[in-house]
């Protein structure tokens, strides 16, 4: 799938300089930090949705002595 952004001049820069650097194209350097970055908001948004329900009551947590012991 195509599809086309707009980058500030910083960020176009530092691509620039990350593309010279290592050789790749801007295209691979553009879909790594893509793949990487929704990995990473997957988890920052499952996180939060678990920290909400824990905050609700409606899921409990355990304590790290609790869970290296196996008193889970």
């Amino acid at each position: 799938m195509a599809t086309s952004i707009r980058l500030s001049p910083e960020v176009e820069q530092r691509l620039e300089f990350l593309v010279a650097k290592t050789g790749r194209s801007k295209a691979c350097c553009l879909r790594e930090l893509i793949e990487c970055g929704l990995e990473d908001i997957a988890d920052y948004y499952l996180a939060a949705e678990v920290l909400e329900r824990i905050r609700r009551g409606e899921e409990t947590t355990v304590n790290a002595e609790d869970f290296w012991r196996g008193n889970v």
